[in-house]
């Protein structure tokens, strides 16, 4: 008999278990990918604002540390191709962002600032071709539809391609472009909201996992992962239920050993609970869900503007270095999600995937008796 945690999506990307390790900027780099996809899971590596050449030698560092299946995550973001130009930025935008910042400089012991950020490098097209060049089995699209062409780019040097959506109508989009996969973040998922427009509000495109995933499901003809709010065996089993072929984790895997996260951070998801994120665009301009610390407090109650996306985070930049320097979570984005409150131990990526599959096994064995249909 088929081992029911074997699905379609082990059999597409030549996998052991279908538990995948979102690719974080800034936490995934080539040790946590290795050892999630030694374990038998799919590590991906971080793509977001690395070189190109600097990717490429994380590609090969991977390529290294084991021979299983891994991804690479792009952002393809509307925004960020091309990026915006700090020149747009209105005066009065700009010193109303800096008022706030400079509050929190002041107590940071850092020098107040009132200058343009600096732009960001515009890097996608070149970050694409080392990607083709370098044909990781796996590309993964964190906000963006990727278009059919470079879909078809992909499928040319045998990559297999998956993009992040938060909405139905984004599900048969990135579908009319030819995925392979489809991941339906819900709106537990910590980082960044998967969409590539920007919306309105907070609220927008905000969708628990435990509705969107049956329907995107019930949308699309193509393998779903779900993703948001889930950290153990339980949530694999439960987005089994949903129709999904497999989970993908990004806060279970930021508290790990091999994770890249300043020790506060990881510290922090330890001790938090599912109630302690908030959603805010005061990091980087764009909606993400993180701890709630005294930055985005404060930044909210102030009603200060955000700048476009990734300038913002160039401009709060001196900000958040000196608060990773000094350790002060108060200052620094601990993106999380809701499932923070099911993390409680700092283990190896490869134990994670090895709990999440035994745990999946135990509660699928238990399920007779814990379940009485009339």
């Amino acid at each position: 008999m088929r081992d029911v945690l074997q699905t379609a999506l082990c059999d597409l990307l030549g996998i052991e278990y279908p538990v995948i390790q979102s690719g974080m900027g800034g936490i995934a780099g080539s040790d946590l990918v290795a050892e999630v996809s030694r374990a038998g899971g799919l590590g991906i590596l971080a793509g977001l604002n690395v070189p190109p050449d600097e990717l490429r030698t994380r590609i090969r560092q991977v390529r290294a540390l084991t021979d299983r299946p891994f991804g690479v995550n792009l952002w393809l973001h509307t925004e960020l191709r091309p990026p915006a130009d700090p020149a747009t930025i209105s005066d009065d935008r700009l010193a109303a962002v800096h008022s706030v910042l400079n509050r929190f400089r002041a107590r940071l012991g850092l020098p107040a600032r009132s200058a343009r950020p600096d732009a960001i490098p515009d890097i996608i097209a070149s970050q694409i071709e080392v990607i083709l060049e370098e044909r990781p089995p796996f590309f993964s699209i964190g906000l963006g539809d990727p278009g059919p062409d470079l879909v078809r780019r992909c499928r040319a040097e045998g990559i297999k391609v998956a993009a992040m959506v938060a909405t139905v109508e984004d599900a048969r989009a990135v579908v009319a472009s030819g995925v392979d996969v489809v991941v339906a973040q819900g709106s537990e998922a910590g980082g960044h909201r998967s969409t590539w427009v920007k919306r309105p509000s907070p609220d927008a495109a905000s969708v628990g996992a435990m509705a969107l995933v049956p329907q995107i499901v019930d949308a699309v003809p193509v393998p779903v992962v779900a993703a948001g709010g889930i950290a153990d065996g339980r949530g694999l089993v439960a987005a089994l239920a949903l129709g999904a072929v497999g989970i993908l984790l990004g806060t279970r895997f930021v508290a790990t050993r091999e994770s890249m996260a300043p020790e506060f951070w990881k510290k922090s998801v330890l001790e938090r609970e599912g109630d302690d994120t908030t959603v805010t665009d005061a990091f980087s301009g764009l909606w993400l869900r993180t701890l709630r610390n005294t930055y985005t407090t404060e930044y909210r109650a102030s009603g200060a503007p955000v700048l476009p996306a990734l300038l913002q985070t160039r401009a709060a930049q001196d900000v958040v270095e000196e608060a990773r320097r000094r350790a002060d979570g108060e200052y620094f984005p601990m993106l999380s999600g809701q499932g923070v409150g099911l993390v409680r131990d700092l283990p190896g990526a490869g134990e994670v995937v090895e709990t999440i599959v035994r745990e999946a096994r135990t509660v699928l064995a238990g399920l007779p008796r814990r379940v009485r249909l009339a």
